[in-house]
């Protein structure tokens, strides 16, 4: 059973290596654990959800590839990183929880638009903007984790890992066992696929910018009324 050593905390701090922290928790050191487990958080669990597409689901499979991570720990050869082995660990455990639920992969068309903004320094930064700007930032992080959500399964780990956590090319290959070449080629395919969706998204909400009917019609139509009574004949 894994023990925490009273010796450990000494020799471990934010700048103890990997294969440090590996070689004392596979001694059943538990703090050492809790120090890779705190560290490479983050990028495990949006590997599990990137599968899974579920906060609670990707939760359950971190925690259980944790465990089996700790118990292989002493199979860890320090060629690799520690991140990758977690990755692959983490990964295996989602898609073995998605094969057994048969979950359904939504496709995309297969369109390859391309939307980009030629200045977005240019509006970024208006003043009139700021006040909205922490709530305009949520609505934009859960547009884009809903369209996330939809891209294929093997498209959307890759992104994840690409994208969000910054993971290089080699790195994802290693860590999804699959050819550089591959990576790259679904890498693409998902930024083309997102970009398709929200250029989508983005025409719908141009037809709704700047509305001018309902209460704001009703506003200026009462106040010009209201001063043209005013005026003398």
């Amino acid at each position: 059973m894994p023990q925490t050593n009273p010796s450990t905390p000494a020799l471990l701090s934010k700048n103890t290596a990997d294969v440090d922290l590996a070689k004392h928790a596979a001694a059943g050191d538990a703090a050492a654990f809790e120090a890779i487990m705190r560290r490479h958080n983050r990028l495990l669990f949006r590997t599990a959800r990137s599968i899974l597409k579920s906060d609670s689901e990707a939760e359950d499979a971190l925690q259980e590839a944790y465990l089996c991570a700790w118990r292989a720990l002493a199979g860890f050869r320090s060629e690799a990183q520690l991140s990758t082995w977690l990755v692959r660990i983490v990964a295996n455990e989602a898609l073995g929880r998605l094969r057994r639920k048969e979950a359904p992969v939504i496709p995309l068309d297969a369109t390859m638009n391309v939307f980009d903004f030629e200045s977005p320094g240019a509006i970024a930064d208006d003043p009139e903007l700021r006040p909205d700007r922490t709530a305009a930032q949520a609505e934009l992080r859960t547009l884009m984790e809903a369209r996330i959500d939809r891209l294929p399964e093997a498209f959307r780990i890759v992104f994840m890992l690409r994208a969000v956590e910054e993971m290089s090319v080699e790195e994802v290959a290693q860590a999804l066992a699959i050819p550089e070449a591959t990576v790259r080629t679904r890498y693409f395919r998902a930024r083309s696929l997102l970009r398709e969706q929200l250029a989508s998204d983005v025409d719908l909400a141009l037809g709704d910018a700047f509305a001018f009917d309902g209460a704001r019609c009703n506003r200026i139509v009462a106040t010009v009324l209201t001063k043209a009574r005013a005026i003398p004949n």
